[in-house]
Order: structure tokens, then C-alpha cells, then sequence
């Protein structure tokens, strides 16, 4: 399994699985509380006990299918064309040259860098305890640590990181176009930012997202310090639920 996401400024879901690197308050403004259907969809989206997953790794790669579009439009050098797509399947960033009859920022315009969620192939339970007002996370094999203490209640929609700070989701519009990201059904997004005494802040970014495939994908990136402990974590997993 592979999930393009194209990492640019316009994508509809760019930045979603991405935390800053700082910490400080936030300046933006705190969402409004979800409506009582949103908070529903929510609570089927959360993970249940024990949750069967599968581990999600980012992988980069290089899209050039709107330069080749343009080049054969304009009539450029068909060879040429043909080793910067064989230089993308591999990763190797392609370079300019003249005999594609386009200029040197249309270039650079039409060559698009990707980074992709795909599959390691390992599978596991995540450790995840849930009752009728909560969900809270553990850590087992493969979490790493990264969602430890971690919760999310169920009335309110609110997440609490163990480094003591809180934060309202806000609901993640729908994606039927490919090229503007990942194709999303629906979806929330937690953006936590904290910066207190005691050696604790947090800035960190949790989604929760079904895609139009009916997988969820749960990813929490995020940037701490405990007990004057500082630590960078990211997990990404996906799986299915009733």
C-alpha cells in the first residue's frame, strides 16, 4: 500500500501529518467544540482495545507528470524527457536542460517532490485502553513511546498529553483529488502546544483521518519535554474498524 501525498504548500491536507520542531504557545485561535455528530464520527474513528494496526513509514519520491505533460505539448527533446523520468524513479532529484523548450522556473514549477505513507508490513495490537468516556494510550512493541499517556475524551473531543497540556480537534475537510493529497472521507486534527514549569512542553500534531478506501490512519508527530527530558517521536499506523 501506497498513499501520495504531495508536499506543497496548496495540498489540502499538507502539513497534516507534520509537527513543528519548537515550543511556545500557539497564536492561532482554540477551535470550537464539535458538534454532538462529529463527536460520534470521532468516536467510531478511535482506535478500539487492543487495536490490530500496521505500522506506516514516510517515503519520499519525486512526481513528474505535469512536466512531462508540458514538455511533449511544447515539443521538447523526447530523449531528454525520458532520462529525467529515469532519474526520478530513482530519487535522483532531475536536472534542466534547455532541449525541453520550457524555461528554467517552469522547471522548477513542474517538478513536484512527494512524500508517500507505505506499508512496513509490521503488524501489531496497539496498546490502547477505551470505556464510555475515553481513550487512553500506552506502549508496547513499535509504539516507541511516541503516544504514551496520551488520551482523548469522548464527550468533549479534547486530547490531553502527558506532558500536562490540552487540545480541541478540528474536523479535516473531505479529498477526492488525488493530486491535492491524500484522499480523505473525513477526519480531525489535534495541533498541541505547550510550554510550562516544571520541564514540561509539548508541540506535537495528532490526525485522525479515513481515507476514501475506508482505512484510518493514525499519526501523532510531536516534539517534547518531560522532566527537562527532551524527545522527538512520530507514529504512523493504519487499520480498519467495524
Amino acid at each position: 500500500m501506497t498513499l501520495a501525498r504531495p508536499l506543497c504548500a496548496t495540498a489540502l491536507v499538507s502539513g497534516l501529518l507534520v509537527a513543528g520542531y519548537g515550543f511556545g504557545a500557539s497564536s492561532a485561535p482554540v477551535p470550537s467544540p464539535l458538534a454532538p455528530s462529529l463527536l460520534t464520527r470521532l468516536s467510531a474513528l478511535l482506535p478500539q482495545t487492543a487495536q490490530p494496526v500496521t505500522l506506516l513509514t514516510r517515503r519520499s519520491s519525486i512526481s513528474t507528470v505535469q512536466l512531462e505533460l508540458r514538455v511533449a505539448s511544447v515539443g521538447g527533446d523526447p530523449a531528454v524527457l525520458r532520462q529525467i523520468a529515469v532519474s526520478a524513479a530513482r530519487g535522483v532529484p532531475p536536472v534542466y536542460d534547455e532541449r525541453l523548450n520550457i524555461t528554467r522556473e517552469e522547471f522548477k514549477k513542474y517538478v513536484v517532490f512527494q512524500e508517500t505513507l507505505a506499508s512496513t508490513g509490521k503488524t501489531f495490537r496497539l496498546s490502547v485502553t477505551r470505556d464510555a468516556g475515553r481513550v487512553t494510550f500506552g506502549d508496547g512493541p513499535s509504539m516507541n513511546g511516541v503516544l504514551r499517556g496520551v488520551s482523548v475524551d469522548l464527550k468533549t473531543g479534547e486530547m490531553r498529553s502527558p506532558e500536562g497540556f490540552s487540545a480541541r480537534p478540528v474536523s479535516v475537510p473531505p479529498n477526492d483529488d488525488p493530486s491535492r493529497g491524500l484522499e480523505v472521507r473525513t477526519g480531525f486534527q489535534w495541533r498541541i502546544f505547550g510550554n510550562g514549569s516544571a520541564g514540561r512542553a509539548v508541540n506535537g500534531t495528532l490526525s485522525l483521518l479515513q481515507l476514501n478506501s475506508g482505512r484510518i490512519v493514525l499519526a501523532y508527530t510531536r516534539n517534547s519535554m518531560l522532566d527537562y527530558k527532551l524527545n522527538v517521536g512520530e507514529l504512523i499506523v493504519e487499520y480498519t474498524r467495524p
